[in-house]
């Protein structure tokens, strides 16, 4: 792994494959690091001759934090609910897509397929509608139009994701994380709390900064409806999700397609809102086949997956 200048800042960055393939630029969700695309799914989509690039968002694993930048607070946020008061944030989702553009030119690449999951494919689309020339293809996983009237999340959720540690003890730390995990894992694809322990304590070692967590919040909230933006994407689009998300539900999926012009829409029957191993091969299936057929789809979005 390494470090490159990206939008003024310092973002740290890994490759998979050689740097002459077709590039992929993945970009991950909310509060979550880059080493949370799987080096197995990287790796399907270098046999198929694709140049893989991940990296850390900004506030995020090892790229640049935005210390004494705060977040707003929950007076903020409920004025921003109730009343459609603009919230003031460190920065912007569409800060965050300038990064990303920034890796492809620190890279020296010109076009890529973006990737973005969560938070990422929120990310990705902007990208997308903000630097067309720039994106070969579109594919937005687990992510959402943004659109107000969209189910929220599960209540038991957002209270997990919102609630602190006990304390910041690693034990604490561990122990916070596997409920979380717990909650958004694929019921139809579970794994062992033995298995994801190792990945929480993995993640933890490498980076802990709850503070970047609320900025990100800040700036999903503050973003809004994407649904104007993406009816100008021109980028071939791809939407996976999973039918048992109970963080983006399914609907914001559907919601997302049909609002991007000949968007392919592909479901996947026990998906929550995680990548487990199982599914690692089909969703890297997916992507390639939507990267070779160069955007010819089907005028209406339809469900055409289920796993």
């Amino acid at each position: 792994m390494a470090q490159l200048k990206a939008n003024g800042l310092d973002i740290e960055y890994d490759t998979f494959g050689d740097s002459g393939g077709d590039p992929v630029l993945l970009i991950m969700g909310l509060g979550t690091q880059m080493t949370a695309w799987p080096p197995d799914f990287c790796n399907a989509l270098v046999e198929h001759g694709h140049y893989v690039i991940r990296f850390d968002n900004r506030d995020v694993g090892l790229s640049a934090k935005l210390d004494g930048q705060r977040a707003p607070g929950p007076f903020g946020f409920w004025l921003n609910r109730v009343f459609g008061v603009s919230l003031r944030v460190p920065y912007t989702l569409s800060d965050m897509g300038a990064d990303a553009i920034g890796v492809l030119d620190a890279l020296g690449l010109e076009t890529a397929h973006v990737v973005g999951a969560s938070m990422g494919g929120m990310i990705a689309q902007i990208v997308a509608a903000s630097y067309p020339s720039r994106v070969k293809t579109l594919t937005s996983i687990m992510s959402s139009s943004g659109d107000p009237s969209l189910p929220a999340a599960r209540p038991e959720v957002t209270r997990q994701l919102l609630r602190r540690p006990k304390s910041d003890a690693f034990d604490d730390l561990v122990e916070h994380s596997l409920e979380s995990f717990r909650m958004l894992s694929s019921p139809g694809y579970p794994r062992s709390d033995g298995e994801l322990r190792a990945l929480i304590v993995e993640g933890i070692e490498r980076s802990f900064y709850p503070q970047g967590f609320l900025r990100q919040v800040a700036a999903i909230v503050a973003d809004g409806s994407r649904v104007e933006r993406l009816a100008t994407i021109e980028a071939p689009t791809l939407v996976i999700h999973g039918k048992a998300d109970p963080l983006v539900l399914v609907e914001c999926g559907f919601h997302t397609a049909l609002h991007v012009r000949r968007a392919k829409l592909e479901l996947i029957d026990g998906m929550g809102h995680d990548f487990p191993p199982q599914l690692i091969a089909p969703i890297a299936a997916m992507i390639v086949h939507h990267i070779n057929r160069e955007g010819r789809s089907a005028a209406v979005p339809t469900s055409t997956a289920s796993l």
